[in-house]
Order: C-alpha cells, then sequence, then structure tokens
C-alpha cells in the first residue's frame, strides 16, 4: 500500500476555503436578525453567531486535519497545541462589532500556521463577496485569480488607516498621506494592503494571531511586509498569541516613519521583557 502524499499549503487553502464560504452561509442567516450579544472578560463584544461559526469550523477542519492543532477566539485555549507542528488559527467573525451592526466588512479569517508561520490563510468577506486566499510559494488570490496590488491611479499620497495617536505622530513626523477609512475586521483592512486599496495598515499593541494570521499569508504572498516593528517577523502558535504593535506596508519609504510612530506611542518591550522563544527562526 502507497503512503498517502503529504498534505501541502495549497491543500490546506483550499480546505479553509471551502471551510469559509459555508461558514459565511451560516453566518448569513444571523447577519442583520434579532441576534443574542455579550461582553467577554476583556470588554469585546461576541454574538451567538461566532459560537456557532466556531463550532462549525472546529468539526470541520479538525475533522479533515485530526493532527491538526486548534487556535481559536472563541475557543478556551489548549496548551495542547503547543505540541503540534501544524496549528488553526481561526477567528470565526472578524469584525464582530460591525457583525452586530449590521455592516458589511466583517470576515471569516483563518490559517494553518506551521512551526510558527502561516502557510494558508484565507480573509473572506462574504456580504462584499470577497475571498482572499493564499498558501506559501503559490501566490495570494483574490476571488480564484491572482492577487495583484493595484494603488488607485487617482491616489496621490498612501492611503493609510491609523489610531488617532498614531495620525497625530505621522503629522507631527511631517507625512504626507491620506487618513484611511476603518473597518471593524483587522484582517479586512490587512487584505486591503494586498490588494492595494490601502497602501498601509497600523496594528496597535495587543493584536492576537487570530486576528492577524490569515492575512499575514496573504501580505507574504502579496509581497507586502508586514512586521512586528520591535522584533521584526510574527511568530505564531506561542505560549503568549498576542503581539506588539504591528505595521503592514507595500512602499518601504513608509516602513521608517510608520515604525517610529508605533514605537513612539506604544514603545518596545524592555530585552529581558521579549520572549526569547519568538526570535528563533
Amino acid at each position: 500500500m502507497l503512503n498517502a502524499a503529504p498534505t501541502t499549503a495549497a491543500d490546506d487553502r483550499e480546505l479553509l476555503r471551502s471551510a469559509a464560504v459555508t461558514a459565511g452561509i451560516i453566518a448569513a442567516g444571523y447577519f442583520r436578525k434579532d441576534l443574542k450579544t455579550w461582553t467577554k472578560e476583556n470588554a469585546s463584544p461576541v454574538s451567538e453567531a461566532d459560537i456557532v461559526l466556531d463550532k462549525f469550523l472546529n468539526s470541520a477542519l479538525l475533522t479533515a486535519r485530526p493532527d491538526y492543532g486548534w487556535l481559536s477566539e472563541e475557543s478556551v485555549d489548549n496548551p495542547e497545541r503547543l505540541s503540534h507542528r501544524r496549528v488553526f488559527v481561526v477567528d470565526p467573525i472578524d469584525g464582530t462589532r460591525g457583525f452586530i451592526r449590521g455592516e458589511d466588512s466583517w470576515t471569516v479569517s483563518l490559517a494553518v500556521v506551521e512551526d510558527g508561520v502561516a502557510i494558508a490563510g484565507v480573509v473572506y468577506a462574504p456580504v462584499r463577496d470577497e475571498m482572499y486566499d493564499a498558501a506559501v510559494g503559490d501566490g495570494a488570490r483574490l476571488n480564484g485569480k491572482p492577487l495583484v496590488r493595484q494603488r488607485h491611479p487617482g491616489r496621490t499620497a498612501p492611503l493609510i488607516p491609523a489610531p488617532g495617536a498614531v495620525h497625530q505622530e505621522l503629522q507631527a513626523a511631517g507625512l504626507e498621506y491620506t487618513r484611511g477609512p476603518f473597518y471593524p475586521s483587522l484582517a479586512y483592512r490587512l487584505a486591503l494592503v494586498a490588494s492595494g486599496k490601502l497602501d498601509a495598515v497600523v496594528v496597535r499593541r495587543g493584536a492576537q494571531d487570530w486576528d492577524v494570521a490569515g492575512a499575514a499569508c496573504i501580505l507574504s504572498e502579496a509581497g507586502v511586509g508586514f512586521e512586528d516593528v520591535c522584533i521584526g517577523a510574527l511568530r505564531f502558535n506561542r505560549p503568549e498569541t498576542r503581539h506588539g504593535a504591528l505595521a503592514a506596508l507595500a512602499e518601504p519609504s513608509l516602513k521608517a516613519p510608520l515604525h517610529a510612530a508605533l514605537v513612539k506611542v506604544y514603545g518596545c518591550p524592555q530585552p529581558q521583557e521579549v520572549d526569547l522563544e519568538h526570535l528563533k527562526p
């Protein structure tokens, strides 16, 4: 009997795509309806749709890949995930606040992480009919077609959404740019940098693996830089899932002012606070 071929990143991408589409269909049954919601301990909102999608994705993905680990915003963290080489990293509804308000830019954000690196990712905005996906070494796509970053021809200055304090620093530094639109889904904002609809996105300290892992693979395959402004390359599926301040940017000229602004606003950890595991290749 021949051994089964190893699962590739592209195989995982297709699995994530299929699961995301079904999750979007399920979520549509709750969208703009009378929805049960509550607030978690960290003051972030959650809805019954988040929980239903989390249970569906857990079943669908782990049934297909029972040897993978699991990390999701809506599941109790199980440290057993750290023993798995490959791990699903899941945000059933990224942008729950927007979902609850009936806005259309919420996403299903999914990733497969291998040895700390996102090797497959999906950011799916069902209401907008936009499916961003990528697999390491196989490029990024939008709705199944190769993703070609295209900046709007009439845009003369970089379009950058950011927290107010970061905008103040960028303006004080004299950077010429346009303040970009804010979407509740961080994964969606990052995907828009990959497509060219935004030129950069900055992320305050505290984003979790599930907020950014799916988009991280898409950005990487689209040739867009995305890193922690203090310690560099992102690593996922660590004991601590929170990240420092992050910046995604397509134009290298934006790196110095954006990184400087984020460091000024959020600071960097002291050397003894840095998780040395995070720095390992």
